[in-house]
């Protein structure tokens, strides 16, 4: 009486696992353990950035290797040609135009704005952008982030770039204080240590620009930005009057086929990187969905939105991953499960009344033999052995009163057998 109740777990056995075997096929291969990131020069921010994210990352067991480059200008390039997953970018740098991989924004982590300095004895200062075309002005290298800028704003004010004919000076920053320049643009974070040392020398100014909220009007991934007066060194009062500058914002990208949770695991250690106030930022202003030049990719869109899932926030990062993953496997187990539920009772309730009825067939037969030749040895053997093999059946209680009953009917044939024998 066991085999309908093995016969039945049998089937629904087999029916859970072809759905598994099914929903197999939908479920998300496991993240990489590895990732290549571009960042920039070995001394600069961005690779400094990179070095912290790696170190997040190693704790989570991701490796993170990082591949130093020219600047944002390289990493756009590399990026596109699907050479590294992720990469660290400044706003407003243009991608091939026909890409290898398409890329995708995560997040913007801090403002980088456009330092404007000019050697202190200069005069007159320059209040637009436009007076600097006269001047011996560094742009920034050839290819790098801050030359794409520093062109594309001097365009918006109708300077003709060729005009523009001074080369760029192996050392600009000694160049500027010496004298051999007039203005000098960088485009780095606050915390640059080329900035900042610029800003401490007592030869060099920095430019203020009046118009500096009109830009973002007419490239919406540049930010107006202000420095208060004695922002640097309120002892020395530097700067000593408010100064209105322009802004990009250091960019977070990535290939799009980047691991969904390699996105969610990058958003989440940014925060520790980027997330203090700063001179341009308040706390926890950054990891932003804002200020981008590149769409946002759709997984980063629904992490800005809503935050780590509830398995991340609790769970380290491969276990919250692998149960992610597993969740597809769980939807055809109950779609299953359910109505197997439902289902299994009456299946097991017919199997085991159909053996029932199968020795009520054996049991008809016998006594249609009894009635047609009467009684004899071999058939009161049948009856006997019949009664012998039901007596052996163990059933389930609720079952009970049917073998009773075929035990009775028994009797009652074999009752007859002796009588007529």
């Amino acid at each position: 009486m066991n085999r309908p109740l093995l016969g039945g777990g049998g089937l629904a056995v087999a029916l859970v696992a072809g759905g598994f075997l099914l929903a197999y096929q939908f479920v998300e291969p496991a993240p990489p353990k590895q990732l290549i990131m571009a960042t920039g020069g070995s001394d600069g921010a961005y690779h400094q950035l990179g070095l912290a994210l790696a170190e997040l990352l190693a704790e989570e067991g991701i490796e993170l290797t990082l591949r130093t480059s020219a600047g944002s200008q390289e990493n756009a390039s590399i990026l596109a040609a699907g050479e590294v997953d992720v990469a660290l970018m400044q706003g407003g740098t243009e991608l091939d135009s026909n890409p290898e991989v398409a890329v995708n924004a995560l997040a913007s982590l801090y403002f980088e704005p456009l330092w404007l300095f000019h050697r202190a004895e200069l005069s007159p200062v320059p209040r637009e952008l436009e007076e600097l075309a006269p001047l011996r002005i560094s742009r920034g290298a050839p290819g790098s982030g801050t030359r794409d800028l520093v062109d594309e704003l001097l365009e918006l004010n109708g300077v003709t770039l060729s005009s523009l004919a001074l080369p760029e000076p192996a050392d600009p920053d000694g160049a500027l204080v010496a004298g051999r320049l007039d203005v000098l643009a960088v485009v780095a974070g606050e915390s640059s240590p080329r900035v900042q040392k610029l800003l401490a020398d007592p030869a060099v100014r920095l430019l203020d620009l009046p118009r500096a909220s009109a830009y973002p009007m007419h490239r919406r991934y540049l930010s107006a930005l202000e420095l208060p007066a004695g922002a640097i060194n309120l002892a020395t009062d530097n700067p000593p009057e408010d100064r209105r500058l322009i802004g990009v914002a250091a960019m977070l990208v990535a290939r799009e086929d980047l691991h969904p949770a390699l996105v969610d695991l990058l958003l989440m250690a940014s925060p520790t990187v980027v997330g203090a106030p700063g001179l341009f930022q308040q706390r926890d202003q950054f990891p932003s969905p804002d200020y981008l030049s590149l769409p946002l990719a759709d997984e980063a869109q629904r992490f800005h939105q809503r935050g780590p899932s509830f398995l991340q926030s609790i769970l380290p990062f491969w276990a919250a991953t692998l149960i992610d993953r597993l969740i597809v496997m769980v939807i055809p187990l109950l779609a299953l499960l359910l109505p197997l539920i439902r289902l299994f009772p009456p299946v097991y309730r017919w199997r085991v009344r159909s053996r029932i009825y199968r020795w009520y067939e054996d049991l008809r037969q016998l006594e249609s033999r009894l009635d047609q030749e009467g009684a004899g040895p071999e058939l009161l053997s049948q009856v006997a052995a019949l009664d012998r093999e039901v007596k052996q059946v163990d059933t389930p209680l609720s079952y009970a009163d049917e073998l009773y009953h075929l035990r009775s009917h028994i009797k009652l044939v074999r009752t007859r057998a002796e009588e007529t024998s």
